[in-house]
């Protein structure tokens, strides 16, 4: 039986990633009679390390936990698995698809700011170079906005 520190040491990860996965009960340690300490078996190394590989793969502790869940009812998690990082890997290409699309809207931006003068504020204006950029795709959201009193 491994002490919360020791199992920490042995499965590479900080004392507080173990106690917060035992807080919210990914790891489920018995209590030392004698002391009150919180004792780890090896069940609870091998969860660890599933979890500490699983987030590298950018699995969340709810996935994770639904994971755990599958496995004790006796379930094959691997299905879910696939799922849950298909999933993530879509997610994922869409959110870099706009990143990229934003890159470039700033790149082209800073251009044309190039271009310009500094502007002072004076009532009306605040930064003449971010009030100077036309976006249709702002454009319409600040109506939107405007309309729905945001």
């Amino acid at each position: 039986m491994l002490q919360v520190k020791e199992l920490a040491q042995q499965c590479d990860v900080t004392v507080d990633a173990v106690r917060y996965y035992t807080r919210i009960g990914l790891l489920q340690p018995v209590r030392d009679p004698v002391n009150g300490y919180k004792l780890f078996d090896q069940k609870d190394a091998r969860h660890l390390t599933f979890i500490h590989r699983a987030k590298q793969l950018g699995y969340t502790l709810t996935e994770i936990r639904r994971i755990f869940n599958e496995c004790n009812k006796g379930n094959s998690p691997c299905p879910l698995v696939r799922d849950i990082i298909q999933h993530r890997i879509r997610e994922n290409r869409i959110k870099l698809e706009n990143m990229l699309a934003l890159q470039d809207k700033m790149e082209l931006t800073l251009k044309e700011w190039e271009k310009m003068p500094d502007g002072i504020p004076d009532g009306d204006s605040i930064c003449t170079l971010i009030e100077s950029v036309t976006d249709p795709e702002l454009e319409n959201n600040n109506d939107w906005r405007l309309q729905h009193g945001h």
